[in-house]
């Protein structure tokens, strides 16, 4: 569910490249800013045509490692008691979005190769911030969340496909409106992110098996820098996120959305 990962300018992805490549998916991929519009804006700042699955599935497999870490206990609820009411929530939220990348199909690649509606989908995300930070306190807790409420939360991850809306952003914004506590809504969105990335991994996986395109040959050097680069810098992100929330500070990456927005409409009204 993820964005096909370019990076290389040259024959062989460089350690450098990897670093950058694996910071920039390790914190957008938690922070409500999209990851895939980030990386869709490398691709055309570099000029970038070549594809590297190979390190598309490390750094994916790099930003799984925190929030597995981070939410272990729950985790391991889940492992040790499959069959329970929370499992369910989080299967019926994450339909949608299985749904909807079968749908698009092919048509998935047309999104991530372009790179002309970025302005106005960071812009609906610094919009969605704004107003999850007008909302007062919720009430609900875990145990509260409806089946009602993760659908609805499920529908908004679907729509997080598109590059430049945040999935992590939009799914919070929508739990907060339903009423969950700010703490739950980003807890519950965190938890949805597994399946995300590791539908991700397993898309990713099977598309270097059956790519008929030449594979960029990726080091093991860069490789493991692009992995421990994205792995660190996804702890570094769930943290903060988890302390800004508390303190309704997601106005800050609201800003930043709409001055990017604003760069990125500069630029294409010049060039």
């Amino acid at each position: 569910m993820q964005a096909e990962v370019y990076f290389c300018t040259e024959e062989c992805m460089s350690i450098l490249e990897a670093v950058i490549l694996g910071i920039v998916q390790g914190l957008t991929e938690f922070l409500p800013v999209s990851s895939s519009g980030h990386l869709i804006m490398l691709q055309a700042f570099f000029g970038i045509e070549e594809s590297t699955m190979r390190f598309n599935i490390v750094v994916h497999l790099g930003t799984l490692i925190p929030v597995l870490v981070v939410y272990r206990k729950e985790v391991f609820a889940l492992i040790r008691q499959p069959f329970q009411r929370f499992t369910y929530l989080i299967v019926l939220a994450t339909i949608p979005a299985v749904a909807a990348v079968f749908l698009l199909g092919s048509h998935l690649d047309v999104l991530f190769g372009n790179s002309t509606f970025l302005p106005i989908a960071f812009l609906i995300t610094a919009l969605l911030l704004i107003y999850a930070e007008s909302r007062p306190e919720g009430r609900k807790r875990k145990k509260d969340i409806t089946y009602k409420d993760a659908i609805i939360i499920g529908c908004m991850q679907a729509i997080a496909i598109i590059p430049g809306i945040s999935r992590s952003g939009s799914t919070i914004t929508v739990a907060i409106h339903q009423g969950l506590s700010r703490d739950t809504a980003a807890r519950f969105s965190f938890m949805l992110s597994i399946p995300a990335i590791a539908g991700g991994l397993v898309v990713d996986i099977v598309r270097a098996a059956t790519a008929d395109t030449p594979e960029v040959s990726v080091g093991l050097l860069p490789l493991l820098f692009g992995f421990f680069s994205a792995m660190l810098t996804g702890f570094l992100a769930i943290s903060l996120l988890l302390q800004l929330i508390k303190s309704r500070s997601l106005r800050v990456f609201s800003y930043y959305l709409i001055a990017l927005s604003a760069v990125l409409i500069v630029i294409n009204i010049i060039f």
